[in-house]
């Protein structure tokens, strides 16, 4: 069995199944007919369950064969030009070269004598990222698994400051009085946080939206106002650059200013618009990010990174020391006297993947236009998308997109019943992922269904949105058409 430890003996065959592991994933690329086959889950379970973990195959190549068909055949394949649905973007070749040497050589990130290099290169894109956005001379922060755990981060550093007293304001050790303001497009992963922060249920204020589903700024200072009349302690504002269903960005300059005024912690969840970052035309949509306390980046979803690549980034470094917690075995104190750079010290994580490699890879060969050059291109799709929708009377588009989302909904010419109609686009978009001609996404406005585009892949073209729009209403006219002869 030691023939299948990594090392310099087997350093050839490590070569051998790389290579065609690599070849297999290349051929299924080049000949995918779209995004998804259409399995269900009561067709590929029984194709998983039949495999027997405890009789090895011995052979890489056997295994690949078996691998076909329990993942590769079935797979959902983001980078197909009709797959829209969720916030999966498709992966730069040079973020994939480092998935590979950041998983052969098997850094952990949590302390120098496991990383060492790596530790600078993570330090180096904190640093960059920290510099793009704005955060000062004294900013820092760590990589994480995830925009859920930035977040998390975030509003624990929140309320600890809030505890312990900042800016010359009294700290509190009663919980049930903090308040977190988020917007009601907010991420689900704001009251999830405060759930497991210890806050009281009703800790998390939602505040209302505008037409494009932006905070609106008015209501969340009567919110503010009304909390520090009641007696509560305003812990945090989350702002989004970049909510999930509609892409829109919250007014980041006014909210800034509420923060200020108020005492409370900002919080900028740019796990989606952190692209904007790297845009040569449109950094202005994120004006307003640099007077934030923390901010959240999804390296994977706007810089077309592999899953996972997030960071969350703090203004002030020494906020961090929240997450802390040192052991003799891994980071003593002593190493702090030493100037040893433990990332652990900063991070929720112990042992962590070197995920910084893959963007430190894509910016070396494609530099940080090159990323947002590409963003910038999805924005645009969107744009093109959403006149496309506007000017067709089979559909309602929600808003305009700042970003490279579209929310939308079939609206057939002769059934008015809301119901029907929430049913008709169900169906629709269950169909078309039955067909496994594109994938697109479903979400609630109102309270009523509708579908959603998220658009992620430059090669999706404007030709491939108007030819899903057709699918989408040939299903929901099918549906439509058989329930109302039944009926």
């Amino acid at each position: 069995m030691r023939s299948h430890l990594l090392n310099a003996t087997t350093a050839e065959s490590y070569r051998h199944s790389v290579t065609e592991g690599v070849d297999r994933v290349a051929r299924k690329l080049a000949t995918v007919r779209g995004p998804f086959t259409g399995v269900t889950p009561a067709g590929l379970a029984p194709v998983v369950d039949a495999v027997d973990l405890d009789k090895p195959l011995g052979d890489a190549s056997a295994a690949l064969d078996e691998l076909e068909d329990v993942y590769l055949r079935d797979a959902v394949y983001f980078h197909h030009p009709r797959y829209l649905a969720h916030l999966n973007c498709p992966v730069v070749i040079p973020a994939v070269l480092g998935e590979a040497v950041l998983s052969a050589v098997n850094s952990s990130l949590d302390t120098w004598d496991q990383s060492a290099g790596g530790t600078l290169i993570e330090r180096k894109l904190v640093d960059w990222t920290t510099g793009r956005i704005g955060l000062g001379p004294l900013a820092d922060g760590v990589f994480t698994s995830g925009g859920t755990q930035s977040n998390l981060q975030a509003l624990l550093l929140a309320r600890e400051e809030a505890r312990t007293g900042r800016d010359g304001r009294q700290g509190t050790d009663d919980l049930a009085k903090l308040r977190i303001f988020s917007s009601e497009c907010s991420h689900f992963s704001v009251q999830k946080s405060a759930t497991l922060l210890g806050l009281s249920r009703d800790a998390v204020v939602s505040v209302p939206v505008d037409r494009e589903r932006r905070m609106q700024s008015v209501v969340l200072a009567a919110e503010l106002e009304a909390c520090r009349a009641e007696g509560l302690i305003p812990m945090a504002i989350v702002a989004t650059a970049g909510t999930t269903d509609f892409g829109s960005i919250d007014p980041l300059p006014e909210i800034a200013a509420l923060a200020a005024e108020y005492g409370a912690w900002m919080h900028v969840d740019a796990a989606y618009g952190c692209g904007l970052l790297a845009s040569p035309t449109r950094r202005h949509l994120l004006d307003g990010i640099e007077h934030a306390d923390s901010v959240t980046v999804d390296f994977h979803k706007s810089f077309f990174q592999p899953v996972s690549s997030s960071a969350v980034l703090v203004r002030d470094g020494a906020t961090l020391r929240h997450a802390t917690y040192h052991a003799d075995y891994l980071n003593p104190r002593r190493a702090l006297a030493e100037q040893i750079p433990n990332q652990v010290d900063k991070s929720l994580q112990t042992t962590r993947r070197f995920d910084a490699l893959k963007l430190w890879l894509t910016l070396r060969v494609m530099g940080a236009d090159g990323v947002g050059g590409l963003f910038d291109e999805v924005c645009d799709l969107a744009r093109a998308g959403f006149e496309l929708l506007a000017a067709d009377p089979r559909y309602d588009v929600v808003v305009e997109p700042q970003l490279s989302t579209l929310v939308y909904r079939y609206i057939p010419e002769n059934v008015t019943a809301p119901e029907d109609i929430d049913r008709a686009n169900l169906h629709a978009r269950k169909a078309l992922m039955a067909s496994g001609e594109a994938i697109v996404a479903g979400t609630k406005v109102d309270g009523r269904q509708y579908l959603k585009f998220t658009l992620l892949n430059p090669e999706t073209t404007v030709a491939d949105i108007a030819a899903v729009l057709d699918l989408i209403a040939g299903h929901a006219e099918q549906y439509l058409g058989e329930n109302l002869v039944h009926a």
